[in-house]
């Protein structure tokens, strides 16, 4: 395949709620949500999990100089490893940091309210790198470079968050990493976002068995994601935000049942690499 049409997700981290590295979680892995998708030379990171600071140790020697980074929203899972991602102290590197805050924060306020005293030593000033930050609403579309697009949508999670479908070199990936469902119906929201994606990947925290005793949660399932892959004609689905209680051996099983059902389904693995 042509590099510049090398279209590349790694998974940096697939754990939902807090880091759980223990000696039940070492296959699947344990960091919070990180993605890493690679469009031809350009580096796009979604979430700044726990998996941040390890990819950006990776990243140090790449020469890639320029990294746009998109949060989905900024609960602490989603943002705890930023402030020690290598590249925002590497002066020769340029960062884009986007997101698009229901409630209307911008995202240079979430960066310095997240990172004060007394919940963090430092602030973001002790960055540098040349850093941008991007607002946006979900729903609008995105260009971070002329061959990439990407859409948003907001979606249905305490205090917001934003859904991604990107489409690149011919294909399309869809990110839904935090989100609730109605049983019974099917988000036409998520819906648009999958559309004929070649992959996506989807909120699988709680099992429909469970979901009832935790429908206010602002999480879904794994068989509500394959309705939603099916119905919206995705090639492939992968299962993100897995459980802080939920083993390796846990999740082999579902992985196994997933697959029996729709051979396109797996559950994402830290360090896991995927061409979309």
């Amino acid at each position: 395949m042509d590099d510049t049409a090398r279209f590349t997700l790694k998974i940096w981290g697939a754990r939902g709620s807090m880091p759980m590295a223990t000696a039940q979680t070492a296959l699947f892995g344990g960091n919070s949500i990180c993605m890493e998708l690679r469009c031809g030379d350009r580096v796009l990171m979604f979430d700044a999990g726990s998996g941040l600071p390890v990819a950006g140790r990776a990243m140090l020697d790449d020469g890639h100089r320029d990294i746009d980074l998109f949060f989905t929203h900024c609960h602490y899972d989603h943002i705890v490893g930023l402030p020690f991602f290598r590249p925002l102290f590497d002066p020769e590197r340029s960062i884009r940091i986007w997101s698009g805050l229901a409630d209307g924060t911008t995202t240079q306020a979430m960066l310095a309210d997240f990172m004060r005293r007394p919940f963090f030593p430092v602030g973001p000033d002790v960055f540098t790198a040349r850093i941008e930050t991007r607002d946006f609403r979900p729903g609008d579309t995105l260009s971070p470079a002329a061959d990439i697009t990407i859409q948003t949508a907001l979606l249905s999670h305490p205090g917001g968050a934003t859904g991604y479908r990107i489409s690149y070199a011919g294909r399309v990936m869809a990110l839904v990493f935090d989100t609730d469902h109605t049983p019974g119906t099917l988000d036409p929201t998520v819906l648009q976002l999958m559309a004929g994606a070649d992959l996506c990947l989807y909120d699988a925290t709680f099992t429909d068995a469970e979901f009832p005793s935790h429908s206010t949660f602002g999480h879904s399932t794994w068989q509500q994601g394959l309705r939603l892959a099916q119905a919206a004609g995705a090639a492939r689905i992968g299962f993100v935000h897995h459980a802080t209680f939920r083993s390796d051996d846990d999740l082999t099983a579902m992985e196994a049942e997933a697959q029996a059902l729709f051979p396109g389904a797996f559950f994402a693995r830290d360090f896991q690499v995927v061409e979309v």
